[in-house]
Formats: structure tokens, sequence, C-alpha cells
């Protein structure tokens, strides 16, 4: 069974006097916590990785800027998905500038590309919203293109298991953008 538990009060506290010792206990004590949650929280392995470390940097460099020791986990866990967030900004405009690029494609107004980062944020933050298991399947499978199936055994899941939790998860995220497209026109 994996370590869940977040380094004493005493580690925490010392680190934040400065203690080399206590920080790198700190550190190591989160590091599985951190990167639990930046695996449900990001669009890629990658980019969890990523966020997971840079919130332990931060930690490192900045545990003495926290307040009080019980609220560790929430300051990290705000750190990582704050990062998670940055990446999928940052990795959909890229994807998206590379099509305007196409030959022969019109190029988007100052108002459209403005419209299209405001949707970009909102529909970043339905999905962040989501619970973690509803927010794996719906990334995996509407974001990276997997597969059902792929989806539903790399998430140890039965094929109806995964189609129904797809299924809440673009539910609630269609709930949060404002409601079902159709029912728009």
């Amino acid at each position: 069974m994996v370590e869940t538990r977040w380094p004493a009060e005493e580690v925490i506290a010392a680190a934040r006097g400065g203690d080399r010792d206590s920080l790198t206990v700190l550190v190591e004590g989160a590091h599985p916590n951190v990167r639990r949650f930046a695996h449900s929280l990001c669009a890629s392995p990658e980019d969890a990785e990523d966020a997971a470390q840079e919130a332990l940097i931060i930690l490192y460099r900045r545990i003495g800027m926290l307040r009080a020791t019980g609220a560790l986990a929430s300051w990290l866990f705000r750190i990582v998905r704050n990062e998670c967030l940055r990446r999928a900004r940052t990795l959909r405009p890229a994807a998206d500038t590379a099509s305007d690029e196409a030959p022969g494609g019109p190029a988007a107004s100052a108002e459209e590309e403005a419209l299209r980062r405001l949707d970009v944020r909102r529909v970043t933050a339905a999905i962040a919203a989501l619970p973690a298991d509803q927010r794996r399947v719906l990334i995996m499978r509407d974001l990276q293109g997997l597969g059902g199936r792929a989806v539903a055994d790399a998430l140890g899941l039965s094929t109806a298991a995964m189609k129904s939790r797809l299924h809440r998860a673009r539910t609630a995220v269609r709930a949060e953008l404002g409601g079902d497209p159709e029912e728009r026109r």
C-alpha cells in the first residue's frame, strides 16, 4: 500500500525554521502526495511530473512563507493545480496556432482570438473542477484522443464504468459552460 500520510507538524515547523534535515524529510514525505494529486489533475503524465516537481521546488524555496503547518497540503495542492492549469493553457494555444497558420486559412480577428482564449480558460476550469475519476477519463478520452477500451484498460475499469464516468464528466462540463449547445440554437 502507498504511504499517504503527510510529514508530522514538528517536521514542518522545523523546516519552516530553516532546519535542512527537516526540509529534506518534508520534501521526501510530501512527494508521493503531490505526485498523486498532479497525476489526477494534469492532462498528461509528463505535465503531472513537471507540475509535481515545480511544487516541490517551490516548497523547498519558500517553506518559510507558509503561515500554518496545517496548511501545507492545501498550499501544495493549490500550486500543483495552478501549474496544471498553466500547462493546459499553454498547450492549447500552441495547437490552435499551428492550425491557424495553415496555408489559405483565414487569420482570426482580435475579438475572435480573445473569445477563443476565454473559452479555453472556462473549459480548463470546468475540467479542473471535476472529481478526479471523471477528470482522468475525460482527459484521456477527449483531450488525449485515446480509444474507449484503452482508457478503460489504463484506469482498470470496465468499458461500461468508463463510459458512465465519461458521460457524467461531459454532462458536468456542459452544465458548467452553460448548457447543451443544441439548446442554445
